[in-house]
């Protein structure tokens, strides 16, 4: 998982953060060893910013992958503590990757894992609709 959660770390290094000065890297690992990114994109409409989980998970899905082929995620900030993810971000997750996928919280000290169900337990899905 070192690649991973270096390609994150290196993804936040786009991070377009004028305002928070809070860059987030996300990459996720697919089946074949691929791996895809994202970064946090602000805007001065404040709502019309988007996390690095998302860019990366929507860049995924823009390009074709499926939810099996997602086998781990790696969000990563350049902080001294570990960040987790906001509460939408969870949500677009719990949708978009399989449940048991291993999630590494990175900093710039330490690397912590739990599962994207673990993120969201009794999170909202498809069958509550």
């Amino acid at each position: 998982m070192k690649a991973l959660i270096q390609a994150a770390h290196k993804a936040y290094e786009c991070a377009y953060v004028p305002y928070s000065q809070f860059p987030v890297g996300a990459a996720i690992l697919l089946e074949d060893g691929s791996i895809l990114t994202g970064a946090n994109v602000e805007n001065a409409s404040y709502g019309l910013s988007m996390c690095a989980e998302r860019n990366c998970l929507f860049h995924a899905v823009s390009a074709g992958v499926e939810k099996p082929s997602i086998k781990a995620m790696a969000i990563a900030t350049p902080q001294s503590h570990r960040v987790s993810p906001c509460g939408a971000c969870r949500q677009v997750m719990r949708e978009l990757m399989p449940l048991d996928t291993p999630i590494y919280l990175s900093s710039k000290e330490s690397t912590e894992t739990i599962t994207n169900d673990a993120l969201l337990p009794l999170g909202f899905d498809k069958d509550d609709l």
